[in-house]
């Protein structure tokens, strides 16, 4: 296990532990138009930490990758509320600056989180976890 794997999954873990500790700052950035907030926060603070710790366990470091990555795409608009939020009240420059920063920065977590899961023993590459994703997606449609 690398140095990286133990970051990003901690990474994870705490963030995982932050929205059911401190769920009251996710509420002011969850978007309107998405149903029960407080059940949304709680799941995905649970999916942040067991998908963390899955990342540190070789037997589960693909499948948990697979489910990081689905859920940094699923809250990526609340990252965008957030900017939006913070623009109509008129943060410091700074502020405002780090919040434009994190939107990429999904894409860093999303790439580290792919590799991650790519490098377990006998996987042929990061292509992998998509396409097995979409392998048994089709599959489980026949």
């Amino acid at each position: 296990m690398t140095a990286g794997t133990v970051i990003l999954s901690s990474i994870f873990i705490l963030g995982g532990v932050l929205h059911l500790v401190r769920p009251e700052i996710y509420r002011p950035v969850m978007p309107v138009w998405l149903p029960a907030h407080d059940a949304m926060i709680l799941v995905s603070g649970i999916a942040e930490i067991l998908g963390g710790v899955g990342l540190l366990v070789r037997r589960t470091r693909r499948a948990a990758a697979m489910g990081l990555i689905l859920l940094l795409i699923a809250v990526f608009p609340a990252n965008i509320e957030m900017l939006r939020i913070n623009q109509a009240r008129g943060v410091a420059w700074w502020a405002e600056a780090l919040l434009w920063i994190r939107l990429p920065l999904q894409a860093v977590l999303i790439w580290g989180t792919w590799k991650i899961g790519a490098g377990v023993p006998g996987c042929r590459g990061a292509r992998v976890l998509i396409s097995d994703l979409f392998r048994r997606s089709s599959s489980a449609r026949r």
